[in-house]
């Protein structure tokens, strides 16, 4: 490594900090912004067990590149040539990352906080140091709590913010330069109001009813699966939009009990009564009650797979039966298809596998997995 003093003629951005010349200080200038960084050296002054110490605002530019940095610092013959292919691999991130940016001005942070007290400190959940990124939270009309996040683009409040929440419908605001976080918050709580009817449907479903899928519910999600009976299920769409009216229905499990579901279903549909509740409808059309926590335990209706011996794999749980009354075995979709096509006597026709039962023998088709993204 070449002398210290040298070190500061050709990096005139670092300054030695004391005398051993182990400690450099300084900053590194990008796009008319300064970043603090200052620079440890070990007693042998080697640059490559040298330690980086740096401004909140540098460290979120690096990271995820920590490993790059500590490749330039075991190649750099010197510190001048380190902090040129630092200043290089911030140019370059700086590129990929759009969101970054400078500090803004004054007025910014001013202007935001007078939003914010005008809005109302109680609201405020969360807000990250560099007061970019708000979490809000609000009360619907049932006490439901909710909250939404809120990102501000550089060119706030001149840009719309980017609002995202935990909603079954898409959250579009609208907005103008004038806008403030005050009528973005007043147009989130107009649509949670404007989804009361569909969350006060999935929550008696989600009370009076065992729910196979999805496993922990959301405000987000619209599909149920719920329990009728052993290895039998119904999947519902309900739509956020029209909560009352018939959502889309599947009924799943072996076809010898699917089937007279499937009828009634076919038979009473037109019997649908949207005065009254999804779950008091599928009912009485059905013509069935379903089991509910009052009543029976959920692990009664958990089979588990007879592949893998487990309930859940991954997010899937055991959705194909066998038809034969005598076996109703459920096995995991993907378990099943893979067995299947393991077997010299099983074919397949198209999408779909014919073999047979790894239980009772008795013909048994599944549907080709899908491959995960």
């Amino acid at each position: 490594m070449s002398d210290s003093s040298s070190l500061v003629r050709e990096s005139p951005l670092l300054l030695p900090q004391n005398k051993e010349k182990t400690v450099y200080d300084g900053f590194i200038t990008l796009q008319g912004a300064d970043f603090r960084l200052r620079v440890l050296l070990p007693p042998n002054r080697q640059l490559k067990h040298a330690k980086l110490q740096c401004c909140w605002r540098l460290k979120q530019l690096l990271r995820g590149y920590q490993n790059i940095i500590k490749q330039r610092l075991q190649h750099s013959s010197d510190l001048c040539t380190f902090i040129l292919e630092l200043k290089t691999v911030l140019e370059v991130v700086v590129k990929k990352s759009p969101d970054s940016r400078t500090v803004p001005p004054p007025q910014y942070y001013t202007g935001l906080i007078a939003e914010l007290e005008s809005l109302g400190w109680d609201k405020v959940l969360f807000i990250n140091t560099e007061l970019s990124v708000l979490r809000l939270g609000a009360e619907d009309s049932s006490s439901r709590q909710h909250a939404i996040t809120v990102r501000l683009g550089p060119k706030y409040p001149a840009e719309a913010p980017e609002c995202s929440a935990d909603l079954p419908l898409p959250l579009v605001v609208d907005w103008t330069p004038q806008s403030t976080l005050a009528s973005v918050y007043s147009q989130f709580v107009a649509l949670l109001e404007s989804l009361e009817k569909f969350w006060a449907m999935m929550d008696e479903i989600d009370e009076k009813t065992w729910i196979l899928e999805p496993e922990k519910p959301t405000r987000g999600d619209t599909m149920r699966r719920i329990v009728i009976g052993n290895n039998v299920s119904i999947k519902l769409e309900v739509d956020p939009r029209y909560p009352n009216m018939l959502p889309e229905c599947c009924l799943l499990g072996a076809e010898h009990v699917v089937t007279p579901l499937r009828s009634r279903l076919n038979a009473n549909m037109h019997l649908w009564n949207p005065e009254c509740s999804v779950l008091q409808n599928v009912k009485e059309i059905l013509e069935i009650e379903f089991p509910s926590p009052a009543t029976h335990e959920k692990s009664s209706f958990s089979m588990e797979c007879g592949i893998c011996y487990s309930y859940r794999l991954e997010s899937a749980i055991p959705d194909q039966v066998c038809n034969d009354p005598r076996c109703g075995q459920p096995f995991h979709q993907e378990c099943l298809y893979e067995w299947l096509r393991g077997l010299p006597t099983s074919r397949q026709s198209f999408s779909m596998v014919f073999g047979e039962c790894p239980y009772c023998s008795k013909p048994i088709t599944v549907k080709m997995a899908v491959p995960k993204p």
